[in-house]
């Protein structure tokens, strides 16, 4: 670790300054997000949010939720600056996600929340963008406006290239 990441690393442990900066939106990641507050009304939808994470039973759980805010924390010594997402999410962990076997296609119930917590504030960093839909139900006992389905959005200038395996590519 070099002399200027030990003294980030060092002014970081500090408490930040008491004023923070908060915003309708933020780019991340090749992703723009927007407040749920800020993004009502508007054509496109921009706060979807899914953090990688895992339980401590060590089974590997996405935190799919949406975006109420964007915190900018600055920090005294030096011109550090920490952008976080304070999220609310659904739960994943019980009673609040389907994911099918064959598409692997992810449904979150909208009405079943995480227990015992308001909001969370993660590293914006960490954060990927999703956008939730409804999709049709055929069965009676799975009243539509419950369910959501999860779709992956891709980052702003990435492309995915998918190479046929038959090709050369020998120069």
């Amino acid at each position: 670790m070099g002399m200027s990441a030990a003294k980030s690393l060092s002014s970081l442990s500090l408490d930040p300054e008491r004023k923070v900066k908060c915003y309708n939106g933020y780019f991340v990641n090749g992703y723009v997000f927007h407040t749920e507050e800020y993004g009502h009304g508007r054509k496109t939808y921009n706060n979807g949010v899914c953090v990688k994470g895992s339980t401590s039973s060590e089974l590997k759980v996405d935190y799919y939720g949406r975006l109420k805010e964007v915190v900018e924390l600055q920090y005294y010594s030096e011109q550090i600056r920490v952008f976080l997402f304070k999220c609310y999410y659904y739960d994943t962990i019980n009673r609040g996600i389907r994911i099918d076997p064959y598409y692997g296609l992810v449904r979150i119930n909208s009405k079943a929340r995480l227990r015992n917590v308001n909001y969370v504030f993660v590293f914006a960093k960490q954060c990927q963008q999703v956008y939730y839909t409804y999709t049709p139900s055929f069965r009676k006992d799975q009243p539509r406006v419950d369910w959501l389905s999860v779709l992956k959005t891709k980052p702003r200038g990435r492309v995915e290239v998918v190479q046929d395996e038959n090709e050369d590519t020998s120069v």
